[in-house]
């Protein structure tokens, strides 16, 4: 019996070098790390971005009330950068309390208990992965504003972009900080220019300036203006303020000096991200310009109405529509720079696989890259890449992350005391109550739209992080040997060997076998007695004679009939009635291996022998080992061999 097991790893190697990059050694750590510049395309993606859907989603809340809703979102946007002002301040405090990074999981953590850092945790992650959703589909959206004709391809575009940025960050923190850095600052640059020149003409015209491109007129009210519509609108607003937290969550990626870089690109971040919220939220006012239905053809975006009546619909809009659109689809980049991290800390605590913690090739957290890759893939397609159909579960996670870590800060500094200590303790004190106020707000305003959703699926993380750590607990106190080794019961192992007939690679099992047994069975199942009386002389011929002149230890052939061409049950019935009639025996099962040198050569074999180990190790019996013994197409059998072993498969 044998299975062919893919060995082009020449092959994989260089395809993987030619699409992430060389593999870099752990020394080469310190040179991949940012600095302001790269760490503001980097970590502020997310949160630059949101200003082109976090406006647009308050005005959607607002379309019931038509015009009247204009006269709402300036003071609304106030409040967003009111709170803003206070996040920034305690985010600067964390950076320089947590220079090894102090996300929201490691300050509830430390301070508040694991309970409450494992609830940050599952909070922040969720968030990730609604970020790239978001941000993903809001990008695709200022695209199908410019071009219409794509409308009916949203979603493609949407988990093309997503391939991108995935493989563009498995290629490294610095060479996607810098692929990005292009857009970025163009998207900075042209939505600032756009905005300035909007200023100076609503100022000339007296705050009512005339559109070179005139929006699509405002539906007409179908309801009056309530407290619980303004609460909703502002909740859908706070989505302008995830990725926040991001740069104090990616503290370790900053080169020395690491907290003054880090504090230096927060600044950066939160001045442009109120500067383009309070000139979108003014702008949007004096044009007259309103949300749009996603859902319908002819969708276009907040943003993209304000650029055209600003600048008309010229090279200029194009110019800053297209880096709107690069710098939502690449806000997702801010999720991949620090989903990977926090999952990495996670996992340092046994509360996720610990594979997570594991450095790729190009010095990044690869698994928690991929996993977010998917799990975004998938809320895309379940949602049809529609950003209004997400912005319902968004900001929650954020909001309740925010929370709880300003208050694990407020404990911090009561711990840590200090000359600063209690001004420290204000500021984090009043974004503690600002925080948890928004984040109730967003919890009522939200709930019944879908926001019930991810009050379960945090929990329910939690839950998975406690089971998996308990899984780990089981499997350290399994595995401790307090003692010295156990020589009692090393008699020699009863090898079972199963074949599918003479042939070098039961040859290399059956020799490999004589190096350490004295007790081998053969076992070879068929229907066909033709074949079974062919294996009869083979044996006798090849096996026996040889042995017995050597003087060597005499294996058995044992010879199973299957009249309905079953292969596992007979062998596995077999090894029970062994077990049976040596009951203090070990027993080895050696799977005697073909391994192809061609890729495609996997395909025109069965798999039995693969099939055979799981099954055996699933079983979970503790008197049964497995061992594979490997045959490599290229080996020439006539030439001598050196016996070796492999506790798995080769190329698996």
């Amino acid at each position: 019996m044998y299975v062919t097991i893919s060995s082009a790893k020449t092959y994989l190697a260089t395809l993987l070098d030619k699409v992430l990059g060389r593999p870099l050694a752990s020394s080469e750590q310190e040179e991949n790390k940012i600095g302001v510049l790269a760490g503001v395309p980097a970590l502020g993606l997310d949160g630059l971005a949101s200003s082109a859907y976090g406006p647009e989603a308050a005005l959607t809340i607002l379309l019931p009330v038509g015009a009247l809703g204009l006269s709402y979102i300036g003071p609304i946007i106030t409040v967003i950068c009111v709170l803003l002002l206070i996040l920034y301040c305690s985010y600067r405090q964390t950076i320089a309390a947590y220079p090894g990074g102090g996300g929201s999981y490691t300050v509830a953590k430390e301070n508040l208990g694991e309970q409450a850092g494992l609830v940050a945790a599952a909070a922040l992650l969720l968030d990730y992965v609604l970020n790239v959703a978001v941000g993903i589909s809001a990008g695709i959206g200022a695209l199908v504003s410019a071009v219409p004709s794509l409308h009916s391809h949203i979603l493609s575009l949407c988990l093309v972009a997503l391939a991108i940025i995935a493989i563009v960050n498995l290629r490294g923190a610095r060479e996607s900080s810098s692929m990005f850095s292009i857009p970025t600052y163009l998207f900075i640059l042209s939505l600032t220019m756009v905005l300035f020149l909007g200023l100076v003409h609503s100022i000339r015209a007296g705050g009512h300036p005339v559109p070179k491109v005139a929006p699509p007129p405002l539906p007409p009210a179908v309801s009056s203006i309530s407290w619980w519509l303004l609460m909703r609108s502002f909740a859908s607003g706070c989505t302008a303020m995830t990725g926040v937290e991001a740069v104090s969550n990616g503290v370790s990626a900053f080169a020395k000096p690491t907290v003054q870089n880090a504090q230096r690109t927060l600044t950066a971040i939160v001045a442009v991200l109120a500067v383009l919220l309070a000139g979108i939220a003014y702008l949007s006012h004096a044009y007259g310009i309103g949300a749009m239905d996603q859902n319908k053809s002819g969708y276009e975006s907040v943003i993209s109405q304000l650029v055209g009546a600003v600048v008309g619909r010229g090279f200029c809009y194009y110019v800053t529509l297209s880096s709107v659109l690069a710098v939502l689809s690449l806000s997702a980049n801010t999720s991949f720079a620090d989903f990977p991290r926090l999952c990495r800390l996670i996992a340092e605590d046994d509360f996720l696989p610990h594979s997570f913690a594991n450095l790729g090739r190009r010095l990044v957290y690869s698994m928690g890259i991929v996993i977010l890759a998917v799990l975004s893939g998938l809320l895309l397609i379940i949602f049809g890449g529609i950003t209004d159909r997400l912005i319902p579960l968004f900001a929650i996670g954020a909001f309740l992350s925010f929370t709880l870590s300003q208050a694990g800060m407020v404990m911090h500094w009561k711990r840590v005391g200090g000359r600063h200590a209690g001004l420290s303790l204000g500021i984090n004190a009043l974004g503690v109550i600002a925080t948890s106020i928004a984040l109730a707000v967003i919890i009522c305003a939200k709930f019944i739209e879908g926001a019930w959703i991810t009050i379960l699926i945090i929990p329910a993380l939690v839950l998975l992080f406690r089971a998996v750590k308990r899984h780990y607990k089981h499997v350290e106190a399994e595995t401790q040997c307090p003692r010295p080794i156990d020589l009692t019961h090393l008699d020699q192992p009863v090898v079972i060997i199963p074949i599918d007939g003479w042939n070098t690679v039961a040859e290399k099992g059956l020799r490999f076998a004589l190096t350490f047994a004295f007790h081998i069975i053969a076992v070879y199942v068929s229907a066909d007695e033709d074949n079974i009386d062919l294996m009869r002389r083979q044996w006798a011929e090849y096996v026996e004679q040889p042995i017995r002149q050597a003087n060597l230890p005499q294996p058995r052939l044992t010879i199973l009939s299957s009249p309905y061409r079953l292969l596992f049950n007979p062998l596995l019935d077999y090894i029970e009635q062994i077990k049976a009639e040596q009951p203090e025996a070990r027993i080895t099962i050696l799977i005697p291996e073909l391994v192809q040198s061609n890729w495609y050569e996997y395909f025109l074999h069965n798999h039995s022998a693969l099939s055979l180990k799981a099954v055996l190790l699933f079983r979970g019996d503790r008197r049964v080992v497995v061992i594979n013994v490997p045959w490599y197409l290229s080996e020439a059998p006539s030439e001598p061999e050196h016996m070796h072993s492999s506790s798995h498969a080769p190329g698996i």
